[in-house]
């Protein structure tokens, strides 16, 4: 008798693509990182619930801690932006 395979949640993928996406897009981090992140904890939250029957808690930790890596790379790259076009402005 064959059980049918394990099924991948599709937010936990979509979280890890959206937290690929904050790395890969600096000034997007600041909004893509957030999103990645909170996909990233309503699918873990899912998997947990679903007992087993859905898959991809690996990809769900890996979009949550790439969408908070994207958002604080973001936010340093929009400061150090910020903070160097002031400065050149003002010499």
């Amino acid at each position: 008798m064959q059980y049918a395979s394990q099924r991948t949640d599709g937010l936990a993928i979509a979280s890890l693509i959206t937290g690929i996406l904050s790395l890969v897009c600096c000034v997007l981090g600041v909004v893509l990182g957030p999103a990645a992140a909170v996909m990233g904890f309503v699918s873990r939250g899912r998997i947990t619930a679903s007992n087993g029957t859905i898959g991809g808690g690996g990809l769900a930790i890996g979009g949550l801690v790439l969408g908070v890596i994207g958002f604080i790379a973001g936010v340093v790259w929009i400061l150090i932006f910020a903070f160097s076009s002031s400065a050149s402005s003002t010499t």
